[in-house]
């Protein structure tokens, strides 16, 4: 595997596989890798020639400085992971890949002013200039993200749509740990009290699936609203932790507006992000 760190040696490397007419796989990583990250990876080796991995903190996605300040960096380690897997690491510093100030701005309409949208704004223009930057940088034939950043795969397309690009965007599964918690570079944040609690979220969103066969939406969505908020009282957290929903919308997967019938559109799904010690941990789950 080749670890590159600048523009011109990424450039280079994609030449010459196009003119090997490789077909080639990315997958877009802020690293902290985990095993969810992994499953992209192997997805994208199995359907392409040649598979790209950008670790990259991207700053101008983060509307809280803090949390840019926190976000897990690991780069060692997710080389190590991804040796066997990948053919290209690239790894950039933010003055290579930002060498100029960023004026670029994109908006997406009603898909982003919807529950990620009004709580982090600029995150998905942010999103769409580093994705866009690593499209055009290694020019790839599919790229691979997972089903946890629901809207963002949404932002994604609809990018792809702005750029006339004939990218094809996968979509892949969440992998989850054995108790349920989606796995995120952010649950190595987590204390060791709050990491035995999280589970309950996708518990939770299990037992609102099993609800939907009997009760309407708006139902649905206040049990899980209604349970999470009071779990540390009815299960006993550890002292001084509870958990803290900011969001529970259950949409339409298409348009990503809320639904009032489980028969609207196509596909349903629930999405959530929930505070817990600190630390903000989103999921998803399908309904129909």
């Amino acid at each position: 595997m080749q670890t590159i760190t600048t523009v011109a040696e990424l450039s280079a490397a994609i030449a010459a596989a196009k003119l090997s007419h490789k077909s080639i796989g990315l997958v877009p990583t802020m690293g902290a890798l985990h095993q969810g990250h992994l499953s992209l990876v192997d997805k994208a080796r199995s359907q392409n020639d040649l598979v790209v991995v950008s670790l990259f903190v991207n700053p101008i996605q983060f509307n809280n400085q803090e949390d840019l300040a926190h976000y897990p960096r690991t780069l060692q380690a997710d080389l190590q992971a991804l040796a066997p897997l990948a053919d290209i690491a690239f790894a950039p510093s933010v003055e290579e890949m930002y060498p100029r100030p960023v004026e670029e701005t994109y908006h997406f309409g009603p898909i982003e002013e919807v529950m990620e949208g009004p709580r982090r704004p600029g995150h998905f223009s942010g999103v769409a200039v580093v994705v866009r930057r690593l499209f055009e940088l290694a020019q790839p034939d599919r790229a691979y993200f997972g089903e946890k950043d629901f809207q963002q795969i949404a932002i994604i397309r609809s990018l792809l749509q702005q750029m006339n690009s004939a990218i094809q965007l996968v979509s892949c599964p969440i992998v989850r740990a054995d108790d349920g918690l989606a796995l995120s570079s952010r649950n190595m944040r987590l204390s060791p009290g709050a990491r035995q609690a999280a589970p309950a979220i996708y518990a939770t969103l299990q037992q609102a699936v099993e609800m939907s066969e009997c009760e309407d939406v708006e139902s649905v969505r206040d049990f899980v609203l209604d349970t999470l908020s009071s779990f540390h009282e009815v299960n006993g957290l550890p002292q001084g932790l509870q958990f803290e929903p900011e969001y529970f919308e259950i949409i339409d997967d298409a348009t990503l507006q809320p639904v009032a019938g489980w028969d609207q559109g196509k596909g349903v799904v629930g999405c959530i992000a929930v505070w817990l010690d600190g630390i903000r941990l989103i999921d998803m789950i399908r309904f129909r």
